[in-house]
């Protein structure tokens, strides 16, 4: 088989519908293919409507929630495809993005994944490519030249890359499994990161293509009520990739460097409209002392309790 999109869903019923709608309405013709969904305990009513879908989507029914590296790898492992495409529930693929993708790595054997050109819901391009985060990124982002000298997406031609984001990221399976595939200790954010990095120290490149191109309604971040443990699992795991591939002592010297731009933003909030002073603060004390608080992985762990 040559493709498998592969689908994680956590409550996120009319999303994953839609989802799906756009895989089968977008899938190229000639290609074998298959649609895995993992279902990450769901109370939503997802499951009865996955399961009504018949044809050829292949579910998986968790009864606990797990983080999304762990089920992203779940799906890799289960995948028939030669090629794995994963989506994020809440992404729709636009016409010919899997073509896209698809000759993206077929033109660049060396070429592990190649990721999509994200959209939000109104149809603008947004950031969802950039170089692996370091001293370099951590400083060009003090000093408010991250979109200058860290974000790596755009344009219209097809690119080498530091990583991409996973809402829409085609993979070499068989690359996957080489390096172990996702590290489920990221429950969720930087997973993605570190599995790119990973991938590169094996000698695999990362793509952007522009030319494939996905909406992410990015439901997580527009969920008001999950805000602040949204922030508190994105400083803990960015800390955490940093940790592993940076050294202890790097990641805890960055931590008031990573913190700055936040607290400049937060003055500034205080004067500026439609800006949170009390979200920027937040965010700064996540960056310093990322181990505090309480994330998404606790509120699925007292979900399965």
């Amino acid at each position: 088989m040559r493709l498998s999109y592969c689908v994680v869903n956590t409550s996120s019923r009319e999303l994953v519908l839609a989802c799906i709608e756009a895989i089968e309405r977008t899938t190229p013709s000639g290609i074998e293919h298959e649609i895995l969904v993992l279902d990450n305990a769901s109370d939503d009513g997802s499951v009865e409507a996955l399961r009504g879908l018949g044809g050829k989507l292949r579910l998986i029914a968790r009864s606990r929630r797990a983080g999304k590296a762990e089920n992203d790898s779940a799906l890799l492992r289960e995948a028939k495809g030669e090629l794995c495409l994963l989506l994020n529930e809440d992404a729709e693929l636009q016409p010919e993005a899997a073509e896209a993708l698809l000759a993206a790595l077929e033109a660049d054997p060396r070429a592990a994944v190649a990721g999509a050109q994200l959209l939000d819901s109104d149809g603008t391009p947004v950031a969802c490519a950039w170089r692996l985060p370091g001293l370099g990124t951590a400083v060009a982002g003090a000093l408010f030249l991250h979109r200058r000298f860290t974000v790596q997406s755009g344009g219209t031609e097809t690119r080498a890359v530091g990583w991409v984001q996973s809402s829409a990221m085609l993979v070499r399976r068989e690359a996957a499994a080489e390096v172990g595939y996702l590290d489920r200790a990221f429950f969720v954010y930087s997973d993605e990161t570190d599995f790119c990095k990973r991938l590169r120290d094996a000698g695999h490149e990362i793509l952007h293509v522009p030319s494939a191109r996905a909406i992410h309604h990015d439901q997580l971040a527009s969920d008001v009520n999950a805000g602040e443990r949204r922030i508190v699992e994105f400083h803990r795991n960015r800390d955490l990739y940093l940790r592993k591939h940076e050294g202890r002592l790097t990641a805890f010297l960055l931590r008031p460097l990573l913190a700055f731009p936040y607290l400049v933003r937060a003055i500034g909030a205080l004067v500026l409209p439609g800006h949170s002073s009390r979200r920027y603060l937040t965010n700064a004390r996540q960056a310093l002392r990322p181990a505090h608080g309480e994330g998404i992985r606790e509120a699925a762990e007292r979900y399965n309790r």
